[in-house]
Protein backbone atom coordinates (compact mmCIF):
# COMPACT_ATOMS: atom_id res chain seq x y z
CA UNK A 1 0.00 0.00 0.00
CA UNK A 2 1.73 3.31 -0.92
CA UNK A 3 2.25 5.55 2.30
CA UNK A 4 0.38 8.82 2.86
CA UNK A 5 2.98 11.56 1.05
CA UNK A 6 2.23 9.10 -1.81
CA UNK A 7 -1.65 8.65 -1.09
CA UNK A 8 -1.25 12.45 -1.14
CA UNK A 9 0.53 13.66 -4.25
CA UNK A 10 -2.32 11.21 -5.75
CA UNK A 11 -4.97 12.98 -4.38
CA UNK A 12 -3.82 16.40 -5.37
CA UNK A 13 -3.36 15.32 -8.75
CA UNK A 14 -6.33 13.42 -9.30
CA UNK A 15 -8.26 16.68 -8.05
CA UNK A 16 -6.71 18.51 -10.85
CA UNK A 17 -7.81 15.53 -13.20
CA UNK A 18 -11.14 16.15 -12.16
CA UNK A 19 -11.92 19.36 -12.10
CA UNK A 20 -10.18 20.02 -15.53
CA UNK A 21 -12.64 20.00 -18.37
CA UNK A 22 -12.35 16.81 -20.92
CA UNK A 23 -14.16 14.79 -23.23
CA UNK A 24 -16.44 12.90 -20.30
CA UNK A 25 -17.64 15.99 -19.30
CA UNK A 26 -18.27 17.39 -22.31
CA UNK A 27 -20.65 14.58 -23.03
CA UNK A 28 -22.05 14.48 -19.56
CA UNK A 29 -22.84 18.49 -19.61
CA UNK A 30 -24.33 17.76 -23.16
CA UNK A 31 -26.57 15.24 -22.18
CA UNK A 32 -27.56 17.05 -18.98
CA UNK A 33 -28.38 20.17 -20.85
CA UNK A 34 -29.99 18.67 -23.72
CA UNK A 35 -32.09 15.27 -22.09
CA UNK A 36 -31.99 16.01 -18.16
CA UNK A 37 -30.84 14.42 -15.39
CA UNK A 38 -31.44 11.24 -15.65
CA UNK A 39 -29.89 10.43 -19.12
CA UNK A 40 -26.55 12.89 -17.61
CA UNK A 41 -26.67 10.50 -14.39
CA UNK A 42 -26.68 7.20 -16.85
CA UNK A 43 -23.70 8.79 -19.26
CA UNK A 44 -21.89 8.61 -15.71
CA UNK A 45 -22.77 4.82 -15.10
CA UNK A 46 -21.60 3.89 -18.57
CA UNK A 47 -18.37 6.19 -17.88
CA UNK A 48 -17.34 4.76 -14.39
CA UNK A 49 -19.82 1.35 -13.50
CA UNK A 50 -19.30 0.00 -17.52
CA UNK A 51 -15.63 1.69 -18.49
CA UNK A 52 -14.16 1.99 -14.89
CA UNK A 53 -13.94 -1.52 -14.58
CA UNK A 54 -12.12 -2.58 -17.41
CA UNK A 55 -10.07 0.10 -17.63
CA UNK A 56 -8.65 -0.60 -14.27
CA UNK A 57 -8.72 -4.28 -15.59
CA UNK A 58 -6.27 -3.74 -18.03
CA UNK A 59 -4.38 -1.34 -15.66
CA UNK A 60 -3.72 -4.27 -13.55
CA UNK A 61 -3.21 -6.87 -16.06
CA UNK A 62 -0.23 -5.07 -17.11
CA UNK A 63 -1.31 -2.32 -19.99
CA UNK A 64 0.81 0.25 -18.33
CA UNK A 65 3.46 -1.90 -18.81
CA UNK A 66 2.65 -2.35 -22.71
CA UNK A 67 1.56 1.39 -23.08
CA UNK A 68 5.08 2.02 -21.86
CA UNK A 69 6.79 -1.03 -24.29
CA UNK A 70 4.56 1.02 -27.30
CA UNK A 71 3.57 4.38 -26.86
CA UNK A 72 2.26 4.41 -30.49
CA UNK A 73 -0.94 2.47 -28.84
CA UNK A 74 -1.91 5.56 -26.79
CA UNK A 75 -1.31 7.62 -30.42
CA UNK A 76 -3.70 5.06 -31.48
CA UNK A 77 -6.32 5.39 -28.59
CA UNK A 78 -5.90 8.84 -28.81
CA UNK A 79 -6.93 9.25 -32.85
CA UNK A 80 -10.25 6.71 -31.88
CA UNK A 81 -10.95 9.38 -28.93
CA UNK A 82 -10.69 12.34 -31.12
CA UNK A 83 -12.49 10.68 -34.13
CA UNK A 84 -15.53 10.02 -31.57
CA UNK A 85 -15.61 13.38 -30.15
CA UNK A 86 -15.92 14.45 -33.27
CA UNK A 87 -18.90 12.55 -34.65
CA UNK A 88 -20.81 13.31 -31.45
CA UNK A 89 -20.02 16.94 -32.22
CA UNK A 90 -21.13 17.16 -35.63
CA UNK A 91 -24.29 15.10 -34.58
CA UNK A 92 -25.24 17.33 -32.26
CA UNK A 93 -24.61 20.39 -34.59
CA UNK A 94 -26.66 18.65 -37.48
CA UNK A 95 -29.39 17.93 -35.47
CA UNK A 96 -30.12 21.59 -34.50
CA UNK A 97 -30.14 22.26 -37.61
CA UNK A 98 -32.94 20.18 -38.30
CA UNK A 99 -36.71 20.75 -39.14
CA UNK A 100 -37.47 20.37 -35.74
CA UNK A 101 -35.00 22.35 -33.90
CA UNK A 102 -36.82 24.27 -31.58
CA UNK A 103 -37.91 21.42 -30.54
CA UNK A 104 -34.44 19.42 -30.05
CA UNK A 105 -34.95 18.32 -26.30
CA UNK A 106 -38.14 16.27 -27.22
CA UNK A 107 -37.61 15.14 -30.77
CA UNK A 108 -33.98 13.34 -30.19
CA UNK A 109 -34.57 11.76 -27.05
CA UNK A 110 -31.79 9.77 -25.64
CA UNK A 111 -32.72 6.07 -24.51
CA UNK A 112 -31.18 4.72 -21.01
CA UNK A 113 -29.23 2.11 -22.56
CA UNK A 114 -27.78 4.14 -25.91
CA UNK A 115 -26.63 6.99 -22.62
CA UNK A 116 -24.75 4.24 -20.52
CA UNK A 117 -23.01 3.23 -23.79
CA UNK A 118 -21.69 6.08 -25.35
CA UNK A 119 -20.63 7.22 -22.09
CA UNK A 120 -18.90 3.71 -21.80
CA UNK A 121 -17.43 4.29 -25.31
CA UNK A 122 -16.37 7.94 -24.50
CA UNK A 123 -14.56 7.15 -21.53
CA UNK A 124 -12.76 4.14 -23.24
CA UNK A 125 -11.33 6.19 -26.22
CA UNK A 126 -10.98 9.11 -23.57
CA UNK A 127 -7.00 9.72 -24.06
CA UNK A 128 -7.06 11.88 -20.91
CA UNK A 129 -8.38 9.59 -18.40
CA UNK A 130 -6.57 6.79 -20.03
CA UNK A 131 -2.70 8.70 -20.23
CA UNK A 132 -3.52 9.58 -16.09
CA UNK A 133 -4.41 5.75 -15.33
CA UNK A 134 -1.94 4.37 -17.63
CA UNK A 135 1.22 6.27 -17.90
CA UNK A 136 0.89 8.67 -15.16
CA UNK A 137 -0.86 6.78 -12.13
CA UNK A 138 2.06 3.93 -11.78
CA UNK A 139 4.19 6.73 -10.96
CA UNK A 140 2.69 6.28 -7.35
CA UNK A 141 3.58 2.72 -7.43
CA UNK A 142 6.53 1.34 -5.10
CA UNK A 143 7.36 -1.70 -5.33
CA UNK A 144 8.65 -2.19 -1.77
CA UNK A 145 5.25 -1.50 -0.35
CA UNK A 146 3.20 -4.33 -1.17
CA UNK A 147 2.30 -6.26 -4.46
CA UNK A 148 2.19 -3.46 -7.47
CA UNK A 149 -1.42 -5.38 -9.28
CA UNK A 150 -2.83 -4.82 -5.62
CA UNK A 151 -1.46 -0.62 -5.76
CA UNK A 152 -2.74 -0.29 -9.11
CA UNK A 153 -6.04 -1.79 -8.26
CA UNK A 154 -6.28 0.69 -5.22
CA UNK A 155 -5.06 3.71 -6.99
CA UNK A 156 -7.37 2.74 -10.22
CA UNK A 157 -10.67 2.31 -8.29
CA UNK A 158 -9.89 5.34 -6.13
CA UNK A 159 -9.79 7.34 -9.19
CA UNK A 160 -13.07 6.08 -10.58
CA UNK A 161 -14.43 6.87 -6.80
CA UNK A 162 -13.69 9.95 -6.73
CA UNK A 163 -15.45 10.50 -10.77
CA UNK A 164 -18.65 9.52 -8.77
CA UNK A 165 -18.31 12.58 -7.03
CA UNK A 166 -17.02 15.25 -9.59
CA UNK A 167 -18.40 14.02 -12.75
CA UNK A 168 -22.17 13.15 -10.69
CA UNK A 169 -21.88 16.90 -9.10
CA UNK A 170 -21.35 18.23 -13.23
CA UNK A 171 -24.87 15.57 -14.20
CA UNK A 172 -27.01 16.70 -11.77
CA UNK A 173 -25.58 20.49 -12.23
CA UNK A 174 -25.82 20.45 -16.08
CA UNK A 175 -29.84 19.03 -15.61
CA UNK A 176 -30.79 21.50 -13.61
CA UNK A 177 -29.43 24.44 -16.48
CA UNK A 178 -31.29 22.31 -18.72
CA UNK A 179 -34.58 22.32 -17.47
CA UNK A 180 -34.56 25.82 -17.26
CA UNK A 181 -33.33 26.25 -20.96
CA UNK A 182 -36.53 24.19 -22.01
CA UNK A 183 -38.48 27.17 -21.06
CA UNK A 184 -36.62 28.64 -23.90
CA UNK A 185 -36.46 25.95 -26.85
CA UNK A 186 -34.40 28.47 -29.32
CA UNK A 187 -31.91 29.28 -26.10
CA UNK A 188 -31.75 25.30 -25.85
CA UNK A 189 -31.03 24.94 -29.80
CA UNK A 190 -27.96 27.41 -29.24
CA UNK A 191 -26.68 25.10 -26.53
CA UNK A 192 -26.73 22.39 -28.78
CA UNK A 193 -25.34 24.03 -31.43
CA UNK A 194 -22.35 25.48 -28.71
CA UNK A 195 -21.83 22.08 -27.26
CA UNK A 196 -21.16 20.31 -30.70
CA UNK A 197 -18.73 23.10 -31.28
CA UNK A 198 -16.73 22.58 -27.87
CA UNK A 199 -17.22 18.57 -28.60
CA UNK A 200 -15.41 19.21 -32.09
CA UNK A 201 -12.87 21.64 -31.10
CA UNK A 202 -11.88 19.14 -28.32
CA UNK A 203 -11.56 16.30 -30.98
CA UNK A 204 -9.54 18.34 -33.59
CA UNK A 205 -6.90 19.42 -30.62
CA UNK A 206 -6.71 15.45 -30.26
CA UNK A 207 -6.38 14.72 -33.83
CA UNK A 208 -4.00 17.34 -34.69
CA UNK A 209 -1.94 17.91 -31.20
CA UNK A 210 0.40 14.90 -31.69
CA UNK A 211 1.35 11.89 -29.45
CA UNK A 212 0.02 12.62 -25.89
CA UNK A 213 3.10 10.82 -24.26
CA UNK A 214 5.63 12.44 -25.66
CA UNK A 215 4.16 15.35 -23.97
CA UNK A 216 4.48 14.15 -20.54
Amino acid sequence: MPDFSTLLTFFTALLVLEITPGPDMMLIIARGVGQGRKVAILTVVGNLFVAGPIQVALLVLGLASLLASYPSALSVLQVAGALYLLYLGGRLIRGSFGPHASSIARARPVSDWRAVREGAINSLTNPKSLLFMFTFLPLFVDPHAGPVWLQLLILGSIQKLIGIFSLGSVAMASGTVGHWLRRWPKLLVWQERFTGLVMVGLGLRLLFSGNLAQRH
